[in-house]
């Protein structure tokens, strides 16, 4: 699934191919998505021009402007799901399949959502609504600048799994499978260990591996392990240096012991038993 190095790189490619552009025609598919698109929706899109495409947690917020240039018609609020991609093309660029939306853009290109496996969504949020509040009752700080003291309060207080913290969304916005388990290796935690253990200074430690791996990340455009690419269509590059996720049986590239996979919390979780010892 995409996380939020994913979601940002598709934010940043797609920032300087929409701003300004206007839809002069949309098509919508017929298959069902994780939420619905209401027909009602389809005659709003036409003659809307795109303003700076945002990004919150694993969520694009796409501004639409009315033909008023000062009056924002709404938001097209997107999640990509476990397959999802999102990008402009050139017009007569082939249609591939699974692709759900379409909007045909007044300089000879598509900007397009395509989902395989259909888990993503895309909404529209009428001027008025406001999304950042419907965002912000679900969603915790941005991984990029995390206040030390209420993400020590939540481990602390937690007797949870430190797997199973990383991947709430209210605790930190945008933080998955993937870079749950390279931040704990980096911190030297082990997925198991509950948050109400952990000292203060590997709370800290842990904090500070996350900002750093979803920092590089970023840097790389992402992680590319099957159906991910950017808004451009260009593939990610992080796998290349993961140190635990998807290198079950793999020497650890600290200390050349093996990789370990356990699942925690309904999720496969992969770490180096001697860099992140179970007891702490």
């Amino acid at each position: 699934m995409p996380e939020l190095p994913e979601v940002e790189t598709v934010a940043r490619d797609l920032r300087p191919l929409l701003a300004g552009r206007k839809v002069v025609a949309f098509w919508v598919g017929e298959a069902k998505l994780r939420r619905p698109w209401k027909r009602s929706w389809s005659g709003l899109m036409a003659g809307l021009r795109f303003g700076e495409v945002r990004r919150r947690g694993k969520w694009l917020m796409l501004p639409l402007e009315s033909r008023k240039p000062t009056a924002v018609a709404g938001t097209l609020l997107v999640h990509l799901g476990m397959t999802g991609q999102f990008t402009v093309v050139p017009a007569d660029d082939p249609w591939a399949d699974h692709t759900h939306f379409v909007f045909f853009l007044d300089n000879q290109t598509h900007l397009r959502f395509r989902d395989i496996r259909r888990f993503g969504s895309v909404e529209w949020f009428p001027a008025g609504q406001d999304v950042d509040n419907h965002l912000g009752e679900k969603l915790g700080p941005e991984p990029l600048d995390i206040p030390a003291a209420p993400f020590a309060e939540a481990m602390r207080r937690s007797k949870r799994t430190l797997k199973a913290i990383l991947l709430d969304q209210a605790v930190v916005a945008g933080v998955g499978n993937i870079y749950a388990d390279e931040a704990l290796f980096r911190a030297g935690l082990h997925p198991k260990r509950r948050g109400h253990t952990l000292t203060a200074a590997e709370c800290d430690r842990l904090r500070t591996a996350i900002e750093t791996v979803i920092a590089r990340a970023i840097e790389s455009r992402g992680s590319t392990i099957r159906d991910y690419v950017g808004g451009s269509g260009l593939r990610g590059g992080f796998q290349n240096e993961f140190a635990v996720y998807g290198r079950t049986g793999e020497k650890c590239v600290t200390c050349a012991g093996g990789i370990e996979r356990v699942v925690v919390s309904g999720r496969s979780s992969h770490f180096c038993p001697v860099c992140q010892p179970a007891g702490g």
